[in-house]
C-alpha cells in the first residue's frame, strides 16, 4: 500500500516545493518515497487516510505540488490514484464496464509512488477504492490541485454545459462524495505564471481545520467543497471567501482563462465569480448529485 510522511504548514511546503522543483524526494532515493506499510511514519497522531486525485493526470504539476506538501506531514497516510494521461473536461463520466479498470505503477512528477488509471477522473477514485483500500476507505479524497480555476455554475460554450459540470476535478471529488467519502475540489487560477505553491497552503488550512472531523466521520456528504485559489500576477490574495457559486456574469469575466486582480479593492462580493476574479479565494459547496452522479452509482 502506499503511503506517506509529514507537514509543517507554509515552510515546510516551501521546502517541499523546492525539493520537488529539484527532482529530489524528502526520502532521498529519487523515486521509492512513501512506499511502505499501513500506517503514518511516527507523527503520533491517528493517521488521516487521503486519496489523491486529478484530472490533468498523474504526473501534472498541481497533483505533484499538493501531494509534495502533504508529504511533510507524518500524520498523512497517502495515496495517488490519478488519470495516467490528462482527462481535462471529463466531468463525472465513468468509463463503461466491462472491461474492469486497467491501472500501472507509476510515480508522480517528484517521485511518489501513484496509481495511473487508463480512464476518467471518477475512474481513479473508483479504481482506488475497490483496489488500493482493501481495509479501510479513506477518510478523505482531495482532488486537484486543477491547472487553471473552476468557477460559476454558467454556461461556458463547452458542448453547452456548465464550468462546475465540465471539471473533472470537480467529478472526481462528486464521485467519492455519492460513495460517502468528504471531498474537497481545488484548482488554481489561471496565468502568466500558475502559483500552484499559494493552492498548497490553502488546500493544507482546509485540510487542518477539517482534520478532527474528518477523522471523526462528521464531515457531511450531501456536497462537495471547491475551493479556487488565484494566481497572483502583481499583489497578493487578499483572504477567503465562503460563497455561493455564481448562476450569471454580468461582468463578463473570462472564466476559462482570465486572470485574476489580486490589487483590487471591490468589497462584498456575493459569489465566486467576483470573488475569485477580485484576488480571493472562493470556497464554495457543489451538491454531490447535481449532474445525476450519485444515481450512477447506485
Amino acid at each position: 500500500m502506499i503511503h506517506t510522511n509529514r507537514i509543517q504548514l507554509v515552510l515546510a511546503v516551501s521546502l517541499g516545493l523546492a525539493l520537488a522543483a529539484l527532482g529530489c524526494s524528502s526520502d532521498g532515493d529519487g523515486g521509492t518515497a512513501g512506499t511502505g506499510g499501513a500506517g503514518g511514519t511516527g507523527g503520533g497522531n491517528p493517521p488521516l487516510r487521503i486519496l489523491v486525485t486529478n484530472d490533468d493526470g498523474v504526473g501534472s504539476a498541481g497533483i505533484d505540488a499538493l501531494v509534495e506538501g502533504l508529504r511533510v506531514n507524518p500524520d498523512n497516510e497517502i495515496i495517488v490514484s490519478a488519470p495516467l494521461i490528462n482527462r481535462t473536461s471529463s466531468g463525472d463520466m465513468m468509463t463503461p464496464t466491462p472491461p474492469p479498470l486497467e491501472a500501472m505503477e507509476t510515480t508522480t512528477a517528484s517521485g511518489y509512488p501513484a496509481a495511473g488509471v487508463d480512464g476518467f477522473p471518477a475512474d481513479a477514485v473508483m479504481y482506488a477504492l475497490e483496489n488500493l483500500y482493501l481495509d479501510e476507505p479513506p477518510h478523505v479524497v482531495l482532488s486537484g490541485i486543477n491547472d487553471q480555476q473552476n468557477v460559476g455554475d454558467v454556461d461556458v460554450g463547452v458542448l453547452i454545459r456548465l464550468q462546475v459540470d465540465i471539471s473533472g476535478t470537480i467529478g472526481a471529488a462528486k464521485t467519492a462524495a455519492c460513495l460517502g467519502i468528504p471531498a474537497l475540489a481545488s484548482s488554481q487560477g489561471d496565468g502568466e505564471e500558475i502559483d500552484f505553491a499559494s493552492g498548497v497552503v490553502e488546500v493544507l488550512e482546509w485540510l487542518e481545520e477539517n482534520r478532527a472531523a474528518l477523522l471523526a466521520g462528521e464531515v457531511p456528504v450531501d456536497s462537495i467543497t471547491n475551493l479556487n485559489i488565484p494566481s497572483c500576477q502583481s499583489g497578493e490574495i487578499r483572504g477567503q471567501l465562503d460563497v455561493p457559486l455564481a448562476t450569471e456574469n454580468p461582468n463578463g469575466w473570462d472564466l476559462v482563462n482570465g486572470s485574476q486582480n489580486c490589487e483590487s479593492t471591490e468589497a462584498d462580493l456575493p459569489n465566486d465569480i467576483e470573488g475569485f476574479f477580485n484576488g480571493y479565494v472562493t470556497s464554495s459547496p457543489v451538491p454531490r448529485n447535481k449532474t445525476g452522479t450519485c444515481d450512477e452509482l447506485n
